[in-house]
């Protein structure tokens, strides 16, 4: 019969009325037939699936109102696994041939109930044959003793779920069982409704209410659609494989799932079956195709880099209009007492109606001395393709990279490929979790793999510890009253492009040497903070997304250890990663933009590697070191942070290396130590949510998991785990190994330009400014407000700022020593403390070369000065000191100003052995002068053969002796922006 006959609309609805089986027949007739009844899926198809007793809609528990992309699909699946109990059979091993004549199971179906064949179902498991069905027919069905099954048998509830209810407690002790359509309530003597130790038991579309089901190693379960209500947990002890798949867990009183103990060696037959089952399930192919909505408010500066890069151009005006800065940014004033835009005396001689020099055209003759091939001048000649680099682009980055796709990180990560590909324990997909305690626990070296399950409305979600190994796969963690994943005690695993989100307290909870790989997932819109990293845990947290968390984005405290690298967590009310109490940490190649507070937050011991991070558009400071803190700083990108780009308490001792630092509205780098009674509880640490947590400062941040201490969730004090952590610090490992041990805060060799000031410093604690490019700041390059004790700048190039070069201020104690100065709109060097100026060159600035005033007592030693307009080195005051071997030569011919001049009335200071070298008159052409031996400062390498410097080595600067001090306990200060956990 050819299908052409008939129109395809009628032959459809011809089609609609066959059963099962006769579709099947149909498909076998011809290909034309084929695609007819394929064709069928969205009418005949999905009623023959909904209208199955045996089980759901394909999507049900967690997404009923989805269909499915094929119903005759869904179905086929079901067929598949429905049947999964029966092929405990010996395969043929003499001949393929002889499965031909392969005896089937003859099956007898047993009917009880009232006016059946058996009455009790006690009676009927008495009589029955292998493989045979027994169907109970609604009613209530209660035995006062446990039940036992000794032969392999299916038990099917007749009519609607729910109408089928046994009061019973089952043991299996046959190969195989399968149970359907089944209410189990527990009876009066047990808890437990069923259980087995050996066999396999397959669960189809079945309710627990009250109940718990026991499976015991190598006894192995399998059940699709089954409710777990009112209390019903599932526990599996050594369990080597068993699959959970589509069922509802609400209203536990304890985890609604417990996987116990390492799985056995012994294995029963279902195990390859159930394992070619959890293949199917689509997540198991990582695709790599999981994608995260944009959402609004995110700036540019967030691209790939590179081939994957995508690029946006970010001008300064837009960054303003992006985050509300106004043009009050560009002339910061710095503090009450001081502002570095108060006029030099040369520019008020100019303001009087004197002489005055147009500074534009000033150099344009070539009277200037050549000093652009400094030691640090590679930093800001163009790139091979003609682009600025970032030391002199007036642009912020336009491109930063975006994180990895799974299926990228598992390319490069073998551990975490073979645990996505593991296929042992607990196997739990497509699950519900709801309105309970907890979701799943592991303990005692217990394996689960999850995958597409949802947990919502619990105390916590996952609970895994005890050596436990957990894969989670593509799960929604949502609304946990505590936090969604807790790892403890040395637990592993996988946690992979999930989406946990709402969590009351932290997202993930890692303590206690827990070490679990954290991958691509999408951890937002917390109640506290999106990871908690404490008690000496670990882990690898790469390539998340992490935002808009009520708190820190990740947290490190007492002693946690781990690796965050290449996540993106931007959006966040507080700090985007915190280090606090101890903790540690390599944290690289992070992308942290637009947090409410720091960028990243260091501070109590805090001692983390922060290397190769983009910190940006933050709204308030992007690096904040508070008291105490620590750490490696390396090669990062600061910029466009409302505050500060890097801010440091003087009681702290970081080391920053090689990191660029740029387009910050205020200050570039900052170093404070003072009390600010303005806001003084923000700049102690203390934050809103200590009120929930109590006691003193310190006992906001010695919160544990962001703050578990609360009524019926954790708390630090839980298993004492608390001073454990204080008592129980890890060892220095390879990670700090080849760290540079210092007793002074050190900056070096990093990029500082296009800030409000460059480097700000008003601190009681010595300091160490080593061959950092200081460059096109809108004020000062360094401002010294306050050093009571030695602050050391050495072999820096301080270029081209929008105002001075260098001002020191009063009571300062401070040594120039090497340094660049060039082309600066104000005075070179302004010196009001006490010190030493040595050896640098002051070349081309606006205003007068060096200037020291006030009563400091000095040294001004062989320096070389060629001013734009004024002195080149003026002495003002009652300066004490000695200004001798400096070498002055004179700018603009018009310039008729004393190049070296001290204030008549002055007796405490020394001239001597000063050389002033002036133009001829009648010379017209360029001076044959020229910066050399040495040439311009700062030097490429040190003339003196001294130490040199190991960080970066592309800056290729070498320093001079180190002065080392010990670092004591400083007065406390804060940001002025910047509130910290």
């Amino acid at each position: 019969m050819e299908v052409g006959i008939l129109p395809v609309e009628l032959w459809r609805v011809i089609l609609a009325y066959l059963p099962l089986p006769d579709l099947g027949r149909c498909c076998q007739v011809c290909r034309a037939w084929r695609e007819l009844v394929i064709s069928l899926d969205n009418t005949r198809w999905r009623q023959l699936c909904l209208g199955c007793p045996e089980c759901r809609h394909p999507n049900w528990p967690s997404q009923p109102h989805l269909e499915p992309p094929s119903w005759r699909e869904a179905l086929k699946q079901h067929a598949l696994a429905t049947r999964t109990w029966t092929q405990n059979g010996p395969e043929p091993q003499s001949s393929a041939c002889l499965l031909f004549f392969r005896r089937r199971k003859d099956r007898r179906v047993w009917h009880v109930g009232p006016g059946c064949e058996f009455e009790t179902l006690r009676g009927a498991l008495g009589m029955v044959g292998p493989y045979d069905r027994v169907v109970l027919h609604p009613g209530v069905y209660e035995e006062q003793a446990e039940v036992v099954l000794k032969v392999p048998v299916e038990l099917v509830g007749l009519g609607r779920l729910g109408e089928v209810a046994l009061l019973v407690c089952v043991e299996q002790q046959c190969p195989t069982a399968r149970l359907c359509n089944l209410v189990f309530m527990p009876p009066w003597f047990s808890t437990v409704v069923y259980k087995t130790s050996w066999g396999h038991v397959q669960l189809d579309n079945c309710n627990f209410e009250g109940a718990q089901l026991q499976i015991r190693g190598p006894g192995t379960c399998q059940a699709r659609f089954c409710s777990f209500s009112q209390g019903s947990s599932a526990h599996l002890l050594g369990v080597v494989l068993s699959l959970f798949d589509s069922c509802d867990f609400s209203g536990s009183d304890t985890a609604s799932v417990t996987v116990e103990g390492p799985p056995v060696s012994e294995r029963n037959w279902a195990c390859k079956h159930l394992a070619a089952l959890a293949r199917t399930f689509p997540s198991c192919s990582v695709s790599g195709s999981y994608n995260c909505p944009q959402f609004a408010g995110s700036t540019g500066g967030h691209k790939k880099v590179g081939a994957n890069a995508k690029k946006e151009s970010v001008s300064p005006e837009d960054f303003q209009r992006r985050t509300g800065v106004g043009p009050a940014c560009q002339g910061t004033v710095i503090e009450d007492c001081w502002s570095d835009g108060e006029h030099s005396e040369g520019e008020e001689e100019k303001q009087d109606g004197g002489e005055t020099i147009n500074t534009k055209n000033l150099w344009k003759l070539d009277y200037k001395l050549p000093c652009d091939h400094h030691g640090l001048s590679h930093l800001l000649k163009p790139q091979l393709d003609g682009s600025l680099p970032l030391a002199s682009s007036p642009d912020p980055p336009s491109a930063t990279p975006e994180p990895l796709t799974l299926q990228q990180e598992l390319d490069r990560d073998p551990v975490a490929q073979m645990l996505a590909a593991s296929t042992l324990g607990c196997i739990l997909r497509r699950c519900l979790f709801r309105e309970g305690k907890g979701g799943v626990h592991l303990s005692n070296y217990g394996r689960a793999r999850l995958e597409g399950n949802v947990f919502r409305g619990l105390n916590y979600a996952v609970r895994c510890i005890q050596n436990s190994t957990i894969v989670m796969l593509r799960n929604e963690v949502c609304e946990c009253r505590a936090s969604g994943v807790f790892l403890r005690l040395s637990a592993q695993g996988l946690i992979a492009e999930n989406n946990i989100h709402s969590n009351g307290e932290a997202g993930l909870d890692i303590r206690k040497g827990a070490n679990p790989i954290i991958l691509c997932n999408r951890i937002h819109s917390g109640l506290r903070s999106g990871v908690v990293v404490l008690g000496n845990g670990k882990g690898a947290i790469r390539s998340n997304q992490i935002f808009s968390n009520k708190e820190a984005g990740v947290y490190i405290l007492f002693s946690g250890n781990p690796v965050v690298s290449g996540n993106h967590i931007f959006q966040g009310q507080a700090a985007g990663i915190a280090v606090n109490e101890n903790g540690r940490g390599m944290i690289t190649e992070n992308v942290i933009k637009e947090n409410q507070w720091g960028g990243v937050d260091i501070r109590r011991g805090g001692d983390p590697i922060l290397r190769n991070n983009y910190i940006c558009y933050g709204y308030s400071d992007g690096v904040v070191v508070g008291e105490r803190g620590r750490g490696l700083i390396e090669g990062n990108h600061v910029y466009c942070n409302k505050g500060c780009g890097v801010w440091v308490m003087s009681s702290s001792l970081p080391q920053l290396l090689g990191n660029y630092i740029t387009h910050n509205c205020m200050y570039g780098l900052a170093v404070f130590c003072r009390k600010d009674p303005e806001n003084i509880e923000a700049r102690e640490g203390n934050w809103p949510a200590q009120e929930r947590i109590g006691g003193d400062e310190g006992s906001g941040e010695r919160r544990g998991a962001e703050g578990e201490g609360r009524e019926g969730q954790e708390n630090l004090n839980e298993e004492g785990e608390l001073f454990a952590w204080e008592s129980d610090l890890d060892s220095e490992d390879e990670r700090h190994s080849a760290r540079r041990s210092i007793s002074v805060a050190l900056v070096e060799s990093n990029c500082i330009n296009y800030n409000g000031v460059g480097l700000y410093v008003k601190s009681s604690e010595p300091l160490n400014v080593f061959a950092n490019l200081v460059n096109s700041n809108r004020g000062t390059g360094i401002a010294v407000l306050q050093s009571s004790q030695l602050t050391r700048l050495v072999t820096n190039c301080i270029l081209e700022n929008g105002r001075g070069g260098v001002t020191v201020e009063k009571d300062c104690r401070v040594e120039l020593r090497g340094n660049g100065i060039y082309k600066n709109s104000g005075h070179g060097v302004s010196f009001s403390g006490n010190g030493q100026v040595l050896e640098n060159d002051v070349i081309g600035n606006s205003s007068y070369g060096i200037q020291v005033s006030g009563s400091a007592d000095i040294k001004v030693l062989r320096n070389r000065v060629q001013p734009a307009q004024g002195c080149g080195i003026a002495v003002l005051g009652l300066v004490k000191g000695n200004v001798h071997d400096n070498l002055l030569f004179q700018g603009h011919p018009k310039n008729n100003k004393a190049l070296l001049h001290m204030d008549p009335g002055n007796e405490g200071c020394v001239l001597r052995n000063n050389s002033v070298l002036r133009h001829n008159n009648s010379c017209t052409s360029a001076p044959p002068w020229v910066l050399e031996n040495p040439p311009p400062r700062p030097l490429a390498s040190s003339p003196s053969g001294l130490a040199s410097s190991q960080y970066p080595s592309r800056l290729g600067i070498s320093m001079t002796t180190r002065i080392s001090a010990t670092v004591e306990s400083g007065c406390h200060s804060g940001s002025m922006f910047c509130t910290i956990l």
